[in-house]
């Protein structure tokens, strides 16, 4: 067993990622919640190079809702997001690929090591609680309109009130103090 592969999981309560950390590799594009396959290399440990041969291998497991492959103008408004230097172009000189949770789901199945299925897990279970997150602000949002439709007439008097003490801080104030002779009164 290598290194990497010594991860223990107790009903999903240790974690061999930080939930941040892949949550901060989650995008959305065409729609879709996806991760990079060069992302997901680093998770599971292994080299970008090699997670792709794996899945070149099993194409037949990965069909287009799984993974796909950025366009030429997807690619150009990825790469205007990243600084990176002429030196370090960092893999994007090819199309990347992303994955979709089927996807992620279906890499722990041709990777084949034990972190492969841990992170898979991990990943997963994140997707999971990024879609109740997405969910929980829709259904909060749903409660607060429905709640100015339903309370709309009832605060219709506060707002009245506040339009009208704007209105007297926009008059003129007499000007209070001590003048000299000089000085014009209001």
């Amino acid at each position: 067993m290598a290194k990497n592969e010594n991860l223990s999981f107790q009903n999903g309560t240790s974690s061999a990622v930080p939930d941040e950390r892949i949550m901060s590799q989650i995008y959305f594009i065409r729609g879709e919640k996806v991760m990079f396959d060069r992302d997901l290399a680093k998770l599971y440990g292994v080299a970008s190079k090699v997670l792709n041969q794996a899945v070149k291998r099993n194409i037949e497991r990965f069909p287009d809702d799984f993974m796909f492959k950025l366009t030429a103008q997807e690619m150009n408004i990825w790469k205007s997001q990243i600084v990176t230097s002429k030196g370090d172009a960092k893999g994007l000189r090819k199309p990347l690929t992303v994955f979709t949770e089927q996807g992620v789901a279906m890499l722990s199945a041709v990777l084949k090591s034990k972190r492969a299925v841990a992170v898979s897990i991990q990943i997963v279970r994140t997707f999971v609680k990024l879609r109740e997150i997405l969910s929980t602000h829709k259904q909060l949002r749903e409660k607060v309109e429905l709640m100015e439709d339903k309370y709309d007439n009832s605060f219709k008097v506060v707002f009245q009130m506040i339009a009208r003490l704007m209105k007297e801080d926009a008059q003129p104030k007499k000007r209070i103090g001590f003048y000299d002779n000089t000085t014009e009164r209001d």
